[in-house]
């Protein structure tokens, strides 16, 4: 153990050089091996999402090495700010339903790994400095085992007690549309942002094993997160009944927010999950909840069965589809307006895209890939057939309304 002129301690050596830096010279090949023999070890880890392995895994894998460079440097124990990622990444474990003593072996075969890594040609002389190096590193791991334990059973402990508890009743009794007096039931916010989301189905969860149940989790943790963050300023997380394929949030708010605002928290939900979302909302006082999910699930269906893409949806997006597929006489009557195209789709499909484009003759032609003299001929052929040409405004209205008509009898359960 060396000194410098002021008498405080120089750096531990091992192998000839400062073992901090020879450690952090080698932090991100290790963590590509530490990464690698915890796949191959590990099957809870081997059959976590591509990119879960390839982001937070390796992620908390180098900074817990850069970690152990840290202490070793300056001789000291980590701190609780500097073990933060640690607790961080196993509440998100623990969310995912990753077991506890598969976290803990993860963190010791890397400790292990390191150790080795460290010791590799240290020399006689150096064993006191090898020595104090194993000490900190030994500290680190107790330190780290302590506080990712207690951040999982935590975190386990929060999920559970939601489950039964007073957030799980209120979203019930706002569902159900009763009361707000029940017992044990808190007091609703003045306003709920309800949506209804249908959550588009990421690649991981196709693939073989427990992997897919994994991603599924990640993909629900990652959209409620962007929904509580979202009412963070109201000081009350959101009111989540969520599974891989979608459900239902009732964000709590102080004031109606502005449209934009919802549509960007859409996006940011398909951002964070990676997946397309689609997504129906209305804010409404407690009273209305129950009504207002019936009514974004309809118009979520409705989304779907006619074709249009992800993003948020009200019931002024969807009124002409809302409205025609209720059933009556008129609906059956303003689907066969389009009867004679019944047996020549190339023309029914070139009207949906016609109209789609808003009769632009060129986007059209792009769209189907033919030429846009092609979509005149085509055009003119559904006017013969039908009486029907979208040149004229009053028709035009009808050939809309007929073709909506005639998705929703055809699409309707």
């Amino acid at each position: 153990m060396t000194r410098d002129k002021t008498g405080a301690m120089g750096p531990l050596i091992v192998a000839g050089v400062p073992a901090a830096a020879r450690l952090r010279a080698r932090v991100p090949a290790l963590t590509r091996r530490v990464v690698t023999r915890l796949r191959s070890e590990l099957p809870v880890y081997a059959e976590l999402p591509g990119e879960e392995i390839a982001g937070d895994i390796a992620d908390i894998v180098q900074y817990t090495l850069r970690l152990l460079a840290d202490v070793i440097e300056h001789r000291r124990p980590a701190t609780d700010a500097e073990l933060a990622q640690q607790r961080d990444s196993a509440a998100q474990r623990a969310e995912e339903g990753v077991p506890l003593d598969a976290i803990l072996t993860a963190y010791q075969i890397g400790t292990a790994m390191c150790w080795a890594e460290l010791s590799q040609d240290a020399r006689p002389a150096e064993l006191p400095d090898l020595k104090e190096a194993v000490d900190r590193i030994m500290v680190l791991q107790q330190q780290v085992t302590s506080a990712v334990s207690r951040a999982y059973l935590q975190t386990r402990a929060i999920l559970d007690s939601q489950e039964h508890g007073g957030r799980h009743a209120l979203l019930a009794a706002l569902l159900a549309g009763e009361p707000d007096e029940r017992p044990g039931v808190q007091r609703p916010a003045a306003l709920y942002a309800a949506l209804t989301l249908r959550l588009g189905t990421h690649p991981d969860e196709t693939l073989p094993g427990p992997g897919a149940g994994v991603a599924a989790r990640r993909k629900i943790r990652r959209v409620r997160a962007t929904l509580d963050a979202f009412g963070a300023g109201t000081g009350e997380p959101a009111l989540t009944s969520l599974d891989s394929s979608g459900g239902t949030a009732l964000l709590p708010l102080a004031e109606a927010p502005p449209w934009p605002g919802l549509c960007a928290l859409t996006d940011a939900a398909a951002d964070a999950a990676g997946v397309p979302v689609t997504a129906a909302a209305a804010v409404v006082e407690p009273a209305g909840v129950a009504a207002a999910v019936a009514e974004n699930t309809e118009i979520v269906d409705l989304v779907e069965r006619t074709g249009r893409g992800p993003g948020l949806y009200r019931l002024a997006d969807v009124l002409l589809d809302y409205q025609l597929s209720r059933p009556s006489v008129a609906l059956e009557g303003l689907a066969r307006l389009l009867q004679p195209l019944d047996s020549k789709p190339e023309l029914l499909h070139t009207l949906e895209t016609y109209l789609r484009h808003g009769l632009d003759r060129r986007g059209c032609a792009a769209a189907l890939h033919i030429h846009p003299n092609t979509v005149d001929y085509r055009i003119r052929r559904i006017a013969r057939l039908t009486g029907l040409s979208p040149g004229r405004p009053a028709d035009l209205q009808h050939l809309t309304a007929a073709l909506v008509a005639r998705r929703a009898r055809t699409l309707s359960p």
